[in-house]
């Protein structure tokens, strides 16, 4: 299970939860439920209404940027 403390929100994903309205609490449940796809450099997970790019390092999430599904 994903701890809150396990994710790491970079400053431009802050911003894009704020102006996308996306909670800390969705991204941890997309993490946790969503499909995953491998990218050139992490990965993104889609989940309901929107996606998250983000990089594992260990134990660690790095939460890259985050959108809504449009």
């Amino acid at each position: 299970m994903i701890q809150k403390g396990d994710i790491v929100v970079t400053e431009h994903a802050r911003k894009k939860m704020t102006s996308e309205g996306i909670s800390h609490e969705q991204i941890r449940e997309a993490l946790q439920r969503g499909s995953k796809f491998q990218q050139t450099d992490g990965l993104l997970c889609t989940y309901r209404f929107f996606s998250v790019a983000y990089k594992k390092i260990g134990e660690k999430y790095i939460i890259k940027t985050v959108f809504l599904n449009r």
